[in-house]
């Protein structure tokens, strides 16, 4: 069964052109020289991606594969303006960036609800034959066309925005962390890579105070290098406040284990090292009170660490006072009120565009063709004198 949580999808979008001027030559009775009376075209329309906080997933873009803006109407006689043509608007969810899939270049990103960010520019309309006539040429018959549309094949990619996001192997109890904590109920068997898809909980804290928590599919070594599902969910992490790194208490070396997930975040991104981080040594259960004074010894002593046990309750609390405090600190603060300026943006690798759109089938040429429209009314007006001579502005 297909999962209704989709993170990415390709479009084909295509702003309007731009209609053509009118040539039209004033005719009426007693007015044999009525001169030029025609109208401007109108532009095309734009394509543009606005936030929603309405939607979740790109799930109702999935099988959108084309987002056309109309076509600019062309000028017509009486110096009478073409209708602009209308502005196609894509609703994503907050948090959507959008890359060229061409290239893999970032394009824009959408982290609030009721942005608008332009993606393409429809064209500007035509110039009527009114506007060239002069004193040597009273009766120009040319005008200008509509300028064209623009087109492109675009990536949007979701990355979910959270205040902790779990950063672990697979079975390190991320899925049940956060089935303790919050309402949230995600996968959770004894296998690894038991979580595919990304899950958020709301967890509760003192005061009425909450903040949001995302369960992120487990990183093995080599993740960023597009071993497991590491490529496809590490740019989740990107948008995470903080976060929390959970090993197993019965690991063999757990600061190595650590540092190995910071290597694969370090190699994917660095600006995510930036990020505040939190160590939590889960399974605890297992474990004395005279080992984990012992595993303290080996323990990073550059972060906080708390030893908890989702299925024994020990240690949430004081996980969940160490998660707030870190959120709520000055550093923290300062992070959130730099805003967009604070969030990493990175170009796509091509070959991971390609293996992530493996299945798709290229459509490009029929999409191209597909709403173009007949060309033979470009001039509106049947009096109009078809005499084109394409002018610079």
């Amino acid at each position: 069964m297909e999962s209704n949580f989709v993170d990415y999808v390709k479009i084909y979008c295509r702003s309007g052109k731009g209609g053509r001027g009118s040539m039209h030559l004033h005719r009426a009775k007693y007015q044999p020289n009525g001169g030029p009376d025609g109208g401007d075209g109108g532009r095309g329309g734009s394509v543009y991606l606005r936030g929603n906080r309405n939607y979740w997933t790109l799930l109702h873009l999935r099988y959108e594969r084309h987002a056309f803006a109309q076509h600019g109407q062309n000028g017509g006689k009486d110096l009478r303006h073409g209708a602009a043509g209308a502005d196609r608007y894509i609703d994503v969810p907050c948090g959507t960036v959008a890359y060229d899939a061409e290239t893999g270049r970032y394009l824009c990103d959408v982290t609030q609800d009721g942005q608008v960010v332009m993606l393409l520019q429809g064209g500007r309309g035509g110039r009527g034959n009114w506007h060239f006539r002069t004193s040597t040429n009273q009766t120009p018959r040319y005008a200008q066309p509509g300028e064209p549309m623009q087109e492109l094949m675009v990536i949007l990619e979701l990355k979910l925005l959270a205040d902790v996001g779990l950063v672990g192997f697979p079975n390190a109890g991320k899925s049940t962390l956060l089935s303790t904590l919050s309402s949230a109920r995600p996968k959770i068997a004894n296998y690894p890579f038991t979580t595919l898809e990304p899950s958020l909980g709301i967890v509760a804290h003192r005061d009425g105070h909450s903040f949001v928590m995302a369960d992120i599919p487990g990183i093995i070594e080599g993740a960023s290098e597009g071993r497991g599902l590491g490529l496809r969910f590490l740019r989740h992490i990107e948008r995470n406040s903080l976060l929390l790194f959970m090993v197993p208490g019965d690991t063999d070396n757990i600061r190595r284990e650590y540092e190995i997930l910071l290597g694969e975040l370090r190699r994917y991104n660095p600006e995510m090292l930036d990020k505040q981080r939190v160590l939590a040594v889960t399974k605890c259960d297992l474990l004395d009170d005279e080992l984990i004074e012992m595993l303290h010894v080996d323990l990073p002593n550059d972060l906080p660490v708390v030893f908890i046990s989702s299925v024994a309750q020990k240690g949430l609390q004081e996980l969940k006072d160490t998660l707030w405090n870190a959120l709520d600190s000055e550093s923290n603060k300062l992070a959130a009120m730099v805003g967009e300026d604070n969030l990493a943006h990175r170009d796509r690798e091509i070959h991971v565009l390609d293996r992530d759109f493996s299945d798709w089938e290229p459509d490009w040429e029929d999409a191209r063709e597909a709403e173009i429209g007949d060309d033979e009314d470009d001039f509106g007006d049947t009096d109009d004198i078809y005499e084109i001579e394409e002018l610079e502005d």
